[in-house]
């Protein structure tokens, strides 16, 4: 299975989302061609009601645990309430990757 169908299960299963987006970046870096280490993750759930944006975070790194230990270099997450997200226009841009570099 992918790296890519892995998160989307997981996210998934971890959080029942309304809307949920897992796009590739890989292609935007500087790595192999058909690599998958940087995505960006857009996910809308009620699991997020009432809760502040560094902890929508770490709940998704919690469930992505094993994905960030391992496979994946990068990871751009946008967290909704079903509420919050019926005001979004446009998805943010990931930003630039430095390459694991302190630069």
């Amino acid at each position: 299975m992918s790296t890519e169908q892995r998160i989307i299960d997981k996210l998934k299963a971890g959080f029942t989302p309304t809307q949920l987006f897992v796009e590739n970046e890989s292609h935007m870096h500087n790595v192999a061609p058909g690599s998958e280490s940087h995505f960006k993750v857009t996910i809308v759930s009620d699991a997020f009601v009432g809760k502040r944006l560094l902890a929508c975070h770490r709940m998704v790194n919690e469930v992505l645990a094993q994905e960030l230990a391992n496979d994946i270099h990068a990871l751009a997450i946008h967290t909704y309430s079903e509420d919050k997200w019926q005001g979004v226009t446009q998805i943010p841009n990931s930003p630039n990757c430095m390459g694991g570099s302190a630069r």
